[in-house]
Parts: structure tokens; C-alpha cells; sequence
């Protein structure tokens, strides 16, 4: 059975990376818009989607959501390990 640090760092990094996520969507979208002049894909998947289109915004996506994700979790660790003193047990560094 976890223990309650391990269900509360779980809660925390999962808030962050979800909040992440929300923040970078609306702005990977708003770029796309001002650098493209148009709406991204709603449906990449669609043959009505030009293929560059529904690429470019894939790799966008993937990535911006990625990088965001990582930078939340980095950020809710290093509050965890200021409030607890020790970061979480699944990011700790094997030297």
C-alpha cells in the first residue's frame, strides 16, 4: 500500500501536469492561429486535412504538451521537496 507522501506527491504532480497541459493548449493554439492565420485541425485524422497540416500540428501538439507537462511536474517537485523537505521517492537520482 502507497503511503500518504506517495498519494499526495501522485494528487500534486497530476494536478500540475493537467493545469500544464490546459495552459499549454491554449497556447499552442493561439500560436498556431497568429503564425498560420487560421484554425488548427480539429480533426488531424481527417483526409479532408491537408497532410503537412494535420502533421504540423501533431508534432506542435506532442511536443508543446510534453515539454509543458515535464515543466509542470519539475516545478510541483521542487514544492514538494521545499514543503517536505526530500523530493518525491520515484524522482530521487540513482547515483
Amino acid at each position: 500500500m502507497a503511503d500518504k507522501g506517495d498519494i499526495g506527491w501522485r494528487v500534486m504532480a497530476g494536478a500540475a501536469a493537467f493545469a500544464g497541459g490546459f495552459v499549454a493548449k491554449k497556447v499552442i493554439t493561439l500560436a498556431w492561429k497568429k503564425s498560420t492565420g487560421k484554425e488548427p485541425p480539429t480533426n488531424p485524422e481527417s483526409p479532408d486535412v491537408a497532410l503537412a497540416e494535420a502533421i504540423g500540428w501533431a508534432v506542435v501538439m506532442g511536443v508543446g504538451m510534453e515539454v509543458s507537462r515535464l515543466l509542470a511536474t519539475r516545478v510541483a517537485a521542487h514544492q514538494w521537496a521545499k514543503g517536505t523537505g526530500q523530493l518525491p521517492q520515484n524522482l530521487k537520482a540513482e547515483v
